[in-house]
């Protein structure tokens, strides 16, 4: 089958970009006190280290998720997308100082361009995210479900 990859390639990649997004959650934590909204910037730090957990842990437990190729592939870019897209709508908000859909972490409003930018990331990993688990979890079902 064209572009089929198999599943521990993907429990691979995951682990690895986890593991890379644990670590830029880490840089940017020694970042905070430099950014324009530092409370922004705890958020982005605990974004990029709990989204990095999150897949890693997948990488995990990917071989468990059955489900055909196709919808694997589409859970494995819909969670890249959205852990990526999580960590960096943040990063940017916490070294713009921007980020009104945030303001429990006290994001004020920037620039149209910016907060487009933010919004947009923010609205399009939250779907992606939404999908992604949903295809996850009816693979973990359908693994239960084999064992009986």
């Amino acid at each position: 089958m064209a572009n089929y990859i198999e599943p521990k390639k993907y429990a691979d990649w995951l682990m690895f970009l986890g593991t890379f997004l644990f670590f830029s959650g880490l840089i940017i934590g020694l970042c905070i006190p430099v950014m324009a909204n530092a409370r922004m910037g705890l958020s982005a730090h605990l974004e990029g280290t709990m989204n990095g957990m999150f897949l890693l842990i997948l990488g995990l437990i990917w071989n468990k998720i059955l489900v055909n190729p196709q919808w694997l592939k589409a859970a494995f870019w819909l969670t890249i997308y959205a852990s990526f897209s999580n960590f960096t709508a943040v990063t940017f908000a916490a070294i713009t100082g921007a980020g009104k859909m945030m303001p429990i972490a006290g994001g004020k409003e920037g620039t149209s361009l910016v907060e487009g930018i933010i919004s947009f990331l923010l609205i399009s990993l939250a779907l992606a995210i939404i999908a992604a688990c949903c295809i996850i979890l009816t693979g973990l079902y359908k693994s239960i479900k084999q064992l009986n």
